[in-house]
């Protein structure tokens, strides 16, 4: 299982301060945290694309590349990568391009996002959005996997005799995790082409994310990848933490109750009842979790959301200092002991590289025969 952080890039006042940090300072804080990840033990820091005030992450490849600088060991990864609006082109060569100078540390989310007008920012139609996402994958694919690519399609101009480059590193494209919060037709995409389905599990209850999963998983099967439960499934979450449960309760109610993306809706009671936020204690963010793998079956990555709703950096780094010495082991050892032999680790490139080699050798041996 790998554990790791994703972050949405928002800017939003302190409501215990009423300080609203600077684009400048909430970029740095990203890094910190980042470099913190690495330092607990966690596997994974991703972050978000937005092009739209209040978000600052609008070239994630940019920062996370600033980060693979400052890193030996965490995979880097987006939280969401607009398959819709940028260029497939793009997309392929600033990827391979992360992947090089990571080492292979490097895979992706890709979805649709959930800001309408970024679609006529960037020439293009949200009515179209579904068919965007297909066909520029669809491109993407073949630009990562095949040296000489001629295609046409409906939404960008022809491509003839082209190579993208650099070429994804050791011969193998980054990894792709498909996100959808509510797209049946994402989760279908992701498992004709066995990838992975990143639900990220925040906002709604369990029953909606069922219901993508269970449909990704069993057309996982039916494409002839591996059985349902060997399907790559990567989840979000949330928390907020302090040594005793009444604590972090106080200190996290007003950032919930004035948060754009909380505030005016259900009550903090209310919404941790319903949803994946735990508010409380180490032993609570550890039964909560654990409590996923229940409702969801065995799944690869795990990802949790805590620099959002105007927290300030310090806060943020205690959270991650008191998950890594009480929550990280525990989760590791339980999860572990629980994973069935015949369910697959979550894909780095070192072992997308030896299935890649291991591929190569059969094929040769065959024929020879």
């Amino acid at each position: 299982m790998q554990f790791g952080v994703f972050s949405v890039s928002d800017i939003t006042t302190d409501p215990t301060t009423g300080r609203t940090p600077t684009e400048n300072e909430r970029i740095k804080a990203s890094v910190a945290i980042a470099r913190k990840v690495e330092e607990i033990g966690m596997d994974v820091y991703a972050l978000g694309e937005h092009h739209n005030r209040p978000f600052f992450s609008s070239s994630p490849t940019t920062t996370l590349a600033y980060i693979a600088a400052q890193t030996e060991r965490i995979t880097l990864s987006t939280a969401t990568t607009l398959i819709t609006t940028n260029d497939p082109v793009k997309i392929a060569e600033d990827f391979a391009m992360l992947q090089h100078l990571s080492d292979g540390r490097v895979d992706l989310v890709l979805g649709r996002g959930n800001t309408a007008p970024v679609y006529p920012w960037f020439g293009k139609n949200i009515q179209d959005g579904v068919e965007l996402a297909i066909e520029n994958y669809s491109l993407l694919r073949k630009l990562w996997d095949e040296d000489t690519v001629n295609w046409s399609g409906k939404f960008r101009t022809p491509l003839q005799n082209f190579t993208s480059t650099p070429r994804p590193l050791d011969g193998v494209a980054p990894f792709v995790w498909h996100g959808s919060i509510r797209t049946p037709q994402i989760a279908e995409v992701a498992a004709y082409f066995g990838d992975g389905f990143f639900a990220n599990n925040i906002f709604w209850p369990k029953e909606h994310y069922q219901q993508l999963i269970g449909l990704y998983r069993e057309r996982y099967e039916h494409y002839g990848h591996g059985t349902a439960d060997q399907a790559i499934v990567g989840l979000g979450g949330q928390f907020f933490m302090r040594k005793n449960s009444q604590d972090a309760v106080k200190e996290f109610r007003p950032y919930f109750d004035n948060a754009p993306v909380y505030g005016h809706g259900p009550s903090l009671e209310d919404f941790t009842s319903q949803t994946p936020l735990t508010v409380g204690s180490p032993q609570e963010v550890i039964e909560k979790t654990l409590s996923f793998r229940e409702h969801f079956g065995d799944y690869q990555r795990q990802l949790f959301l805590i620099d959002h709703a105007g927290l300030p950096l310090k806060t943020v780094l205690e959270q991650l200092d008191l998950f890594g010495e009480e929550v990280l082991p525990v989760l590791r050892k339980e999860y572990a002991d629980r994973k069935p032999a015949h369910v697959p680790d979550a894909p780095t490139h070192a072992s997308r590289v030896a299935a890649h080699l291991a591929a190569q050798d059969a094929e040769k041996a065959t024929a020879e025969a």
